[in-house]
């Protein structure tokens, strides 16, 4: 059985030992992940870590199920979206698109995350002035102004100035958004 690449890499110094293909669609899966047989899980789809899929659950396209995730019951993952941390997907539950959902996330029921949403705790700052949310994988909330990072890291100096920010204040915010930046880059991996 010859391993994608792109399976060996997910997991660092894996070998193709490490890994299987599922029964149902022919998705991998590392030693020390868990899919049930009656699970649907794509040949590009990889779980790995300590995850598990169960249920009537569905993974594929290139979709990540990783970490200590669960992604259970009738829930779908699909697209290029990452389940990972202690994240659990279940019930009728659909995770597509270049969604992240991590950490101690829940997705229940019949909601649905999709397009470039995260659901996880979002970078949060209070500053001396206003609060900064990194709302989006390219938008900074800064008090009641909301622009692409892009645009902050150019202008912030001259949006500081006409909310009447210190020196201090908008080197303060600078580092804000330097972060947020930083962060955004992070999650959209």
């Amino acid at each position: 059985m010859t391993v994608p690449d792109s399976v060996l890499a997910s997991v660092y110094n894996s070998q193709p030992a490490d890994w299987r293909q599922h029964e149902n669609g022919k998705g991998w899966i590392y030693k020390t992940a868990h899919v049930d047989a009656t699970v649907y899980l794509h040949r590009a789809s990889i779980v790995y870590g300590n995850a598990r899929v169960y249920g009537n659950a569905r993974v594929y396209g290139n979709a990540r199920v990783y970490g200590n995730a669960l992604v259970y019951g009738d829930a779908r993952v699909y697209g290029t979206a990452r389940v990972s941390g202690d994240a659990l997907v279940y019930g009728n539950a659909r995770v597509y698109g270049n969604a992240r959902v991590s950490g101690n996330a829940q997705v229940s029921g019949n909601a649905q995350v999709y397009g470039d949403a995260w659901v996880s705790s979002p970078l949060y700052i209070q500053g001396t002035r206003h609060a900064v949310t990194l709302c989006s994988h390219k938008q900074i909330a800064i008090g009641c102004h909301i622009h692409d990072i892009s645009e902050w890291q150019k202008h912030y100096r001259a949006i500081g100035k006409k909310e009447g920010y210190t020196f201090e204040q908008i080197a303060e915010y600078r580092a804000y958004i330097n972060l947020c930046a930083k962060t955004a880059k992070q999650f959209a991996k």
